[in-house]
Parts: C-alpha cells; structure tokens; sequence
C-alpha cells in the first residue's frame, strides 16, 4: 500500500438512512486527525459505496447506520468490494448496533464495529490499525 493511501478513508451511509450526523461527526475528526477523508454523503448503494472506494483509492471504508439494515447493507458493501477486486479494502461499520449482531457482521468480514458512545480517540485508533494492515 503506497504512503499516499495509507491514510484515505471514505465514509459512506448506505441504503436509506438519512441520519448523517454521526458520521459528518467521525469524517471531521478523522480529518482533524490527520486522515484524507472522502464523504460520499447519504442514501448510497453498496455498489456505489464500492466504486467511490476503489476510485478514491482508500484503505478503509467506514459504515454507518442507524435504520437497522446494517446486518444486509454492510455485509452487501464487503461482497461489492469482493466482486470488483478490493477486497484488500477493510470495512468498519457503526451506528446503532445491537451487541448481538456485532458477532455476525465480523464473520461477514467487517473489521470493526463502533457504536454509539465509543470514545473519539477508540475510533481514530480503529482506524489506523484498519489503514496500517
């Protein structure tokens, strides 16, 4: 992974949710940490979430969802990077996330999964150990 990607993150809200609060929240404090951030803003398709990520370049893409369809939506996004040949491109999800689901969507290949409450510093570290692997 070359310097330049090291450190490019997108953040997505896929399917309907219009809830961007939380995630302009993390976009601004990862940028503030230093990170490159993309933004793709609201209502996106995995599909779409998958080709801004591949055409931005980005290590890491991170998740949010607050309309309870992550258990469809952020596996959907892995399969999209998985068939368009990214899947070195790790996901982190968050949101409101009950604890039982937390298990299934890390067997469905997301990294990290970030709730409501997590500290800022715990989010930032997350993702740098997603951009450093």
């Amino acid at each position: 992974m070359s310097d330049v990607r090291k450190m490019r993150v997108l953040i997505a809200k896929p399917g309907l949710d219009g809830h961007d609060r939380g995630a302009k929240f993390i976009a601004r404090a990862l940028r503030d940490h230093g990170f490159e951030v993309v933004y793709t803003g609201i209502r996106r398709t995995p599909e779409e979430i998958a080709a801004a990520a591949i055409q931005e370049d980005v290590a890491v893409v991170g998740l949010s969802s607050l309309s309870g369809a992550h258990l469809r939506l952020f596996p959907a996004v892995v399969e999209a990077l998985r068939k368009a040949d990214a899947a070195d491109i790790r996901v982190i999800g968050g949101g409101v996330i009950p604890d039982e689901d937390i298990p299934i969507l890390k067997d469905a290949g997301i990294k990290e999964i970030l709730t409501p409450g997590t500290p800022v510093d715990q989010i930032i570290k997350a993702f740098e150990d997603a951009c450093e692997r």
